[in-house]
């Protein structure tokens, strides 16, 4: 009897070892495109090749996933590399930090009417109308800097396209990803201006963790990335299949949508000569003195306390 009940404890205990560790990942939005390369590690298999059990938690407008991170309620989450800065400002006991980097280049834009004619992202603040925009983000700030008080009406961004659809004189804040399809299904003429021209150009979706975690579960660390690396391989090769997963998750766009996005964007995650994931410390310093410039940040973080490499 005591053998069955020697071998029942093994059994178990052999059981729990081999048990994959459960990871949850904050997304800062909604499954898009845009994170294609985590449930594509997901579906796949990568973060299970790893011994992982990851769960993506869908976020939506607000969700605050820096937050998140610095009071410790998820181990990893999506961030942007300005809002990354700004709290490692204004939170020094548990910093987070930078692990991968999607967007080499930020798909922030204005999008405007293509029969305006603008012919720069300036035209349409020195110009009549009205720009749907949150003057409280950081790259609204560095374009009214750069380009002076705005002549054009700045009206809150409310989300959808409705208004820009209906209003010629209207253009509006988004990612070139999402907005511009969605305004074209719905007959406008888009033209669309990448902010990242302008010179403001943050990493964006960010895999972040903290330097706790990093300290304490340091493999727990690499096989995320490892599982996220693989993932965004894949996705970059062929989204099709993980494009069908999260349009059954998000029914605010259809099949083809996903798919246009996906396309849109590969450049943006892999412009030429540059690594997939990668960060560099000039991108991290020159970002750290644009947002001192604004005032954003009274300190001035080294790239090193920003990003593991």
């Amino acid at each position: 009897m005591k053998s069955w009940i020697a071998l029942g404890a093994f059994l178990f205990s052999f059981a729990v070892q081999a048990a994959d560790t459960p990871v949850e990942i904050a997304l800062n939005w909604k499954a898009e495109p845009e994170f294609g390369g985590f449930y594509a590690a997901s579906l796949q298999g990568f973060y299970k090749a790893q011994g992982l059990d990851v769960k993506i938690l869908e976020g939506g407008s607000g969700t605050p996933t820096v937050q998140m991170l610095a009071n410790g309620k998820v181990d990893f989450a999506i961030v942007s590399a300005d809002e990354l800065i700004i709290s490692q400002d204004r939170n020094k006991l548990n910093k987070v930090k930078a692990l991968f980097a999607v967007y080499q280049v930020s798909p922030y834009i204005v999008m405007t009417h293509a029969e305006r004619n603008f012919k720069t992202l300036k035209d349409v603040f020195i110009s009549e109308g009205f720009l749907s925009m949150q003057s409280g983000l950081p790259y609204y700030q560095y374009l009214v800097q750069k380009f002076g008080k705005p002549k054009v009406r700045v009206v809150p961004y409310l989300g959808g396209v409705a208004n820009f659809v209906n209003d010629k004189t209207f253009s509006q804040q988004g990612f070139i990803t999402t907005e511009p399809l969605t305004a074209e299904k719905s007959g406008a003429k888009v033209k669309p201006f990448l902010i990242a021209d302008e010179g403001f150009n943050p990493y964006l979706v960010v895999l972040a963790t903290t330097e706790q975690v990093l300290k304490n579960k340091p493999e727990l660390v690499q096989k995320v990335l490892e599982g996220t690396r693989a993932g965004w391989v894949a996705y970059q090769k062929d989204p099709k299949a993980t494009n069908e997963h999260m349009a059954k998750l998000n029914k605010a766009f259809d099949l083809e949508t996903f798919n246009k996005a996906a396309e849109i964007q590969k450049p943006l995650i892999e412009p030429t000569g540059v690594a997939l994931g990668s960060m560099s410390d000039e991108r991290w310093n020159t970002l750290v003195g644009q947002l001192k410039k604004l005032k954003l940040i009274k300190t001035t973080p080294k790239a090193s306390d920003l990003y593991v490499k």
